[in-house]
């Protein structure tokens, strides 16, 4: 059912007004220049196509939580761009994001834990960036996705030790469930 929407979305965000399918849902204008300036700016994509498909797709999934489409669009821009990058896929990114922050850049943990993806301010110490701004969105991204992928390395692609060393709570699996819940039941793209 959303393949056959988000299939649907493209065909009428490609398609020219005068030869638009009169079936066809309208698109609004600015959301269709809202996506050609993220597709334009999407560098970490294979392709145009790709970029476009995951984008439609992603922003889709996450309009409950991000109403903004400007930022959404650049949110999903940016976690593409850092979990290919890093080596991670931008799905898994995106539900690590859910779990903990719900997408709030400006998150805030009992602990210190900072923005999106939810930092810990001692990772600039440890990389000698002591300015950095966790609450900048590129800046959580970076440093959220190279920490994911450096446990995903240290555990040799065990992704629930992985999941649960980022969240500090290795040995138990209540976080990894919960990752892994929200990746398969909301953001999960089928190769």
């Amino acid at each position: 059912m959303r393949t056959g929407i988000v299939l649907l979305l493209l065909l009428a965000l490609a398609a020219s007004p005068a030869s638009a399918n009169p079936s066809a849902p309208p698109v609004d204008p600015e959301l269709r220049a809202e996506l050609k300036q993220a597709i334009a700016r999407a560098d970490s994509f294979q392709d145009r196509f790709d970029a476009e498909v995951w984008l439609l797709d992603m922003s889709t999934r996450m309009t409950p939580y991000i109403r903004d489409e400007q930022q959404r669009l650049r949110l999903l821009r940016l976690v593409h761009q850092a979990a290919t990058r890093a080596g991670l896929k931008p799905d898994l990114v995106l539900a690590v994001m859910h779990v903990e922050s719900l997408f709030d850049p400006y998150a805030l943990s009992y602990v210190g834990a900072q923005g999106v993806m939810q930092v810990m301010p001692f990772w600039k110490a440890e990389i000698g960036r002591p300015d950095d701004n966790l609450i900048d969105l590129a800046t959580n991204l970076q440093y959220g996705c190279a920490i994911l992928k450096f446990y995903l390395d240290k555990e040799n692609g065990n992704l629930r030790r992985a999941l649960a060393r980022y969240n500090g709570s290795l040995g138990s699996n209540r976080y990894p469930d919960k990752v892994l819940d929200y990746w398969y039941s909301y953001w999960y793209v089928t190769p």
